[in-house]
């Protein structure tokens, strides 16, 4: 069983890594092949997510990705959302919170095929005008 918990670790270090969050993909890991409880997977994704996110915001800066005059109006709303969403949360049940995660996946990949869509729709539109 411990070789199921190094490969779940290990795809949701490569997935989070090319940031594409890998809480999207570590907790449905843990939850369907670990039997791990909705609560406890989403409490290691957030543990995980520590370390990873020091070292993303290292690479980042070293790399002047980072635009410092928006770094705080950013990073502090969402550790202070993140701190109450987690005390709240305490008191949803696993099932439930299993469903609205599914529903928060499900809204998430919506947006991001919509804003492909859109994205591609711009290109194709901005190379016809340059064609013209």
């Amino acid at each position: 069983m411990i070789v199921v918990y190094i490969l779940v670790g290990i795809a949701g270090g490569i997935i989070g890594g090319m940031g594409m969050g890998g809480g999207t993909l570590l907790i449905p890991l843990l939850t369907i092949f670990c039997d791990v409880p909705q609560h406890i997977a989403q409490s290691i994704n957030l543990i995980a997510f520590v370390p990873m996110s020091v070292v993303a915001i290292i690479i980042h800066a070293k790399n002047k990705l980072i635009k410092g005059e928006y770094f705080w109006w950013i990073a502090l709303p969402a550790t202070a959302v993140g701190v109450l969403a987690s005390l709240v949360i305490r008191n949803v049940d696993g099932e439930a919170l299993s469903k609205y995660f599914g529903f928060f996946l499900i809204a998430l990949g919506v947006y991001q095929l919509v804003s492909a869509i859109i994205r591609i729709r711009k290109k194709s539109k901005n190379k016809k005008e340059k064609v013209k």
